[in-house]
């Protein structure tokens, strides 16, 4: 029981660092998702993203995918076999796929994307038979504040839109 404490105190760890990321995309006006990627020892942090679409006018700086990005850097290695990819929500397909590719060993995310997710809300992606590689999930980790800051965001643009 011990070490399933540990576990979720990590995962909860990590994911405060992804919800940072989050944050701070929302403050340059990107849609709030955040991901932090960890080494397999559970320990080592290789890199944390916020989205950056519209900062780098680049339809597939998703958080996730500049995370993997830099990890892969960092670490020399485009395989990041083993790694923990924290993700504040549910990845998209793009996303899922990416992490496949890169064949990491543990996605952990906060809050379901009931529109296009695409590890278990829509598609199944990451644990997918029919692909060379499957990845371990949990989900809800940090749920509530995970979803808290998207729609916190949303609303505030469509409060936005409204007074424009």
């Amino acid at each position: 029981m011990a070490d399933d404490d540990d576990d979720k105190n990590l995962d909860a760890r990590w994911m405060r660092e992804a919800l940072w990321a989050a944050r701070e995309a929302a403050g340059r006006g990107e849609v709030p998702v955040g991901a932090c990627v960890v080494g397999a020892d559970g320990e080592t942090m290789l890199a944390v993203a916020g989205n950056r679409t519209r900062t780098d006018c680049d339809p597939t700086a998703h958080a996730e995918v500049v995370a993997l990005r830099e990890a892969a850097r960092r670490t020399g290695n485009y395989r990041l076999t083993g790694a923990i990819v924290y993700s504040t929500i549910e990845p998209c397909a793009m996303c899922a796929g990416a992490l496949v590719q890169a064949r990491v060993g543990r996605l952990v995310y906060g809050a379901r994307d009931e529109r296009a997710g695409a590890v278990e809300s829509v598609f199944r992606v990451c644990d997918a038979s029919s692909l060379n590689h499957q990845i371990e999930l949990m989900a809800g980790v940090l749920e509530d504040e995970c979803r808290r800051v998207m729609q916190e965001f949303f609303r505030a643009r469509r409060k936005a839109d409204v007074r424009g």
